[in-house]
């Protein structure tokens, strides 16, 4: 089986993601989607979507859709993947399944590779020995005659292959974003290429299908450096040239463990359900290792693309810190997207919740009230449930300001209901001839009804938010606050 040999530098740039259809559609599937994205975009290349679902033991029915949905919804759309098709498909590695025995088998007769006949037993048996001598498990199955072994396997014994790792010298990672990386020979077990049953392991299936698929540069979190030696052992074992590796810097807990569910909400479609903008959400995972050169904090996908630069990557260990991608959500509602389109969107969210509200001017209104005071979608029904119900909740501290004046409420309810015009300006002049009259402050006037109107004390602007209530509701929501209770 030949292949015929190139540079990855002479190549277009060919990134991909690979991942695993085994549970919820993870942040780090994202974060790492973001920069193979924005490489292949920078240098006019392909940004591929493969599934890796060889696993069949951890494997979801829904999840693949979901990865799908997920990218979707963050607008990474891939140039190849198992929904577009392309040149070098299929793009799930179930479905490539006949491929990888073949190349196993090529190592096997160049001897790269070996039949191995040991049963788990053995094996286990082998390893708990070799721990206890300090070194890694030997493979008996590796010094028999390759002939003799081909018999067996010919006869129907049931074998592996396993990669003949070289006993002596060392395997060097090069890595753009760390110094070389030497890893002894000596130190490295004879991996399994291909498992009894045909299938493939992660190593052999991740090798061969970069290689087919022309990906010149692996991006891809730092916890695959240990297995990177393997991989450039088959690339040289196949005489194929090896691709760009980067390992990207993994997402951190503030105590910097490896981001956990336990810790921090890891599934993108919990950050959907809150809805967070899929423009912050990008914005917050570029700054996961990388920092704008000009200390821009807020910045979009095609900015990214503009100066992103993969040497530029730090290596700290960034950390997902929630409370900053919630301010940096609420940077983007108030000072990227116009009102309109925070309405705009908001709204749809609200339809995918199941909340039928109408898109008409007092929707928009009470959403530019709630702008400036919320970070996320999630929050606004809850800030806002007395615009769109009689029955909101009164909080106690709201009434207790309606006890405290509830004397006062009908002459204010009298006096709005018969304002000429019930706009902000004529309400507030309401309010100031009121105060003088009965010799009080404004500050014991306005709270009382904000609390009979709103059931809180923390609504927005008190006057626009009566004007956009309108008469009506306001008068009969002050006159019932005005009953005893």
């Amino acid at each position: 089986m030949s292949d015929q040999s190139s540079s990855p530098t002479t190549r277009p740039v060919v990134t991909r993601i690979a991942p695993s259809p085994t549970g919820d559609p993870h942040v780090g599937t994202a974060y790492i989607g973001l920069f193979n994205h924005t490489l292949a975009q920078q240098a006019g290349g392909k940004f591929i979507l493969r599934i890796e679902d060889t696993d069949r033991n951890r494997y979801v029915p829904d999840s693949e859709k979901r990865i799908f949905t997920m990218m979707q919804w963050l607008g990474l759309t891939p140039d190849e993947s198992p929904l577009q098709g392309g040149p070098n498909g299929p793009y799930r590695q179930s479905e490539r399944f006949d491929l990888y025995g073949d190349y196993a088998r090529q190592l096997v007769a160049s001897g790269a590779a070996y039949y191995a006949f040991e049963t788990s037993e053995e094996l286990t048996a082998l390893r708990d020995a070799a721990q206890a001598e300090g070194h890694i498990i030997a493979v008996p199955s590796r010094e028999l005659d390759a002939q003799d072994a081909q018999r067996r396997v010919d006869a129907g014994a049931e074998a592996v292959i396993r990669l003949k790792v070289p006993h002596n010298g060392e395997t060097v990672v090069s890595d753009v974003l760390r110094k070389p990386i030497a890893f002894q020979n000596r130190e490295i077990d004879d991996k399994v290429l291909l498992k009894a049953d045909g299938y493939p392991t992660y190593h052999l299936a991740n090798v061969v299908d970069d290689r087919l698929m022309g990906v010149t540069h692996v991006v891809r979190a730092e916890e695959w450096i240990t297995s990177t030696p393997i991989h450039v052992l088959l690339y040289r074992a196949f005489g194929w040239p090896e691709p760009v590796f980067a390992h990207m810097p993994l997402l951190r807990n503030a105590d910097k463990s490896k981001i956990s569910k336990r810790k921090n909400p890891t599934s993108v479609e919990w950050y959907q359900q809150q809805g967070y903008l899929p423009g912050a959400m990008l914005n917050f995972l570029a700054t996961m290792g990388w920092t704008h050169p000009d200390g821009l904090e807020v910045f979009d996908l095609a900015e990214f693309r503009r100066v992103f630069r993969l040497e530029d990557v730090t290596l700290g260990g960034p950390v997902f810190d929630l409370a900053k991608l919630n301010w940096l959500n609420g940077k983007y509602l108030r000072e990227v997207l116009s009102e309109d389109e925070v309405a705009r969107r908001l709204h749809a969210y609200l339809q995918d919740q199941k909340h039928d509200l109408p898109l008409d001017d007092y929707f928009r209104a009470v959403v530019t009230m709630l702008i400036p005071r919320m970070e996320v979608f999630s929050e606004f029904l809850d800030k806002t449930g007395y615009f769109w119900s009689e029955q909101y909740p009164v909080n106690e501290k709201a009434q207790k300001a309606i006890d405290d004046a509830r004397p006062l409420l009908p002459e204010l309810a009298s006096r709005l209901k018969n304002l000429p015009t019930f706009d902000a300006a004529s309400i507030k002049e309401a309010f100031g001839t009121f105060a003088e009259e009965q010799g009080l402050k404004l500050g014991k006037v306005m709270p009382p009804v904000r609390a009979a109107v709103a059931g809180t004390m923390e609504s927005p602007d008190l006057l626009t938010v009566l004007e956009t209530l309108g008469r009506e509701r306001v008068v009969a929501r002050i006159e019932r606050a005005a009953r005893p209770a």
